[in-house]
């Protein structure tokens, strides 16, 4: 069963009190707190193990899952939720992060040492670059694409052959920010240059300035487990998607039985 996402509902008053704290009062990840609240959530395929979220410039949402043998990339219509592809792994790829540049889609795989490359619409494979190391999250900049693999450095990468164009290493006030995993890549009128990332194997999310690497704040997701069923010990919060048309963050987890969409409270 693919992930479901369905229409948009507002949070009941219960809801709002319970999430209406997650900020500085209540953080429990280190550094500058983000608060935020949660305007809506979704229904999402709990056995989705999933390591990427990403809208393309249509606004089709994207998700990719890890796990061998039942990775997957699925393209839905956001928010209604209506399949659009669901596209197989093989069994050697444990899948992880994805992002859509232009009509273009990059799929990583953890140890395999390859990104998938398809062609929007349908998601066609088209190419398969190799790369070095592991691959855990990837987002872009609007022209190159940025993966982190699991330590505090990042890579800038080109969109056309995959090669390294150059790190960026990432600081926690003055020291180095590891796990490092999901990437969302945010810029806007008010934001220059703002990247997102899940800190495994925590329920943070990290705010990063892409330009010096400096994390300037924490979203804390750790409240939004009480709005689930205990979890598995491997559920951990993954999963970044920015959504232009509302300035909303789409956050998720492994095997997370919901999505949410977050409005940030602070620049």
């Amino acid at each position: 069963m693919g992930a479901v996402v369905c229409p948009a509902r507002r949070l009941s008053v219960l809801l709002l009190l319970l999430l209406g704290a997650a900020g500085p009062d209540a953080a429990s990840c280190p550094g500058p707190a983000v608060a935020y609240e949660v305007v809506a959530h979704h229904d999402h395929d709990s056995t989705f193990f999933t390591q990427g979220l990403a809208f393309t410039h249509d606004g089709t949402l994207l998700e990719g899952t890890g796990r061998y043998g039942h990775s997957l990339l699925t393209a839905r219509t956001f928010p209604a939720g209506e399949r659009l592809e669901r596209v197989p792994l093989a069994h050697h790829h444990f899948g992880e992060g994805v992002t859509a540049l232009g009509e273009r889609v990059y799929q990583l795989t953890w140890k395999a040492g390859e990104a998938l490359v398809y062609r929007l619409p349908g998601l066609e494979r088209i190419a398969v670059h190799d790369y070095q190391g592991q691959g855990w999250g990837l987002s872009h900049d609007g022209e190159h694409l940025i993966m982190s693999d699991g330590s505090h450095e990042l890579a800038f990468r080109d969109a056309d052959d995959f090669s390294l164009l150059g790190r960026l290493p990432v600081r926690l006030d003055g020291r180095p920010l590891a796990g490092l995993n999901e990437l969302e890549y945010v810029t806007g009128e008010y934001v220059a240059g703002t990247l997102y990332a899940n800190v495994w194997p925590t329920d943070c999310i990290a705010r990063i300035d892409a330009a010096s690497g400096r994390v300037t704040g924490m979203l804390d997701l750790a409240p939004l487990r009480v709005l689930m069923a205990p979890l598995d010990p491997e559920a951990v919060a993954n999963g970044i998607a920015f959504h232009p048309p509302s300035g909303h963050l789409l956050v998720t987890g492994k095997l997370w039985p919901r999505l949410f969409e977050l409005r940030l409270r602070s620049p």
